[in-house]
């Protein structure tokens, strides 16, 4: 699951100054998703594995398009509310780390896959859109990848990504839950903040 992950990411990293806030959630999905493929395509140095430049890539494109505040909340259930404001930013700031820092490899995975986009019928004026796509691969199955995408008000966001029918940010709850039961809201901070400097350290 984790290669899957690691892919969808690599799907819609780059934010185009050409998307605007007011672009429907289906046009800011397809847009990103053919920049970052043109991008990949013509990058040999990610295509060869550079992970650093992949890390920087995620660091300055990725995060404009998610509500990483969202998606910890989202991750924590109703532990969320048990942190105070400077928790809660701790906490999204430490899981928006891993988050960049887990899948950075997504984009040195690129293997010609290709993208199919389904209708949509919700009307893009509503709070909260899925954004449904399919990633097409030579020799094997198509995968389901869903955006879910709010709207606030600077424009729309990613909260959520569904790959194969499981979330991203509840693939981690169970963990997130356990740690909060055991060593209250810091101890999950210390936890992704420990994780997030084991990973810098292999990066090095």
């Amino acid at each position: 699951m984790k290669c899957l992950f690691s892919l969808l990411l690599g799907l819609i990293l780059p934010v185009s100054s050409a998307f605007s806030q007011e672009d429907s959630p289906d046009a800011m999905i397809k847009g990103i998703t053919e920049e970052v493929l043109s991008i990949v395509r013509q990058d040999s140095d990610i295509q060869r594995g550079n992970t650093g430049k992949a890390i920087e890539l995620v660091e300055a494109k990725v995060l404009p398009r998610f509500n990483f505040q969202r998606m910890t909340a989202l991750a924590m259930g109703r532990d969320w509310n048990k942190a105070d404001p400077d928790q809660k930013k701790r906490l999204a700031d430490e899981f928006r780390t891993l988050l960049v820092r887990t899948y950075s490899n997504a984009l040195t995975g690129y293997k010609d896959q290709t993208v199919r986009y389904k209708p949509n019928n919700k009307p893009a004026g509503d709070g909260n859109v899925m954004v449904r796509t399919e990633i097409l691969q030579s020799g094997g199955k198509p995968i389901q990848l869903d955006y879910s995408v709010e709207k606030g008000t600077d424009g729309w966001k990613v909260c959520d990504v569904i790959v194969a029918g499981v979330s991203l940010v509840t693939n981690y709850r169970d963990t997130f839950i356990q740690e909060v039961r055991a060593n209250g809201i810091d101890g999950l901070i210390k936890m992704l903040s420990d994780k997030n400097k084991q990973l810098e350290a292999v990066k090095k």
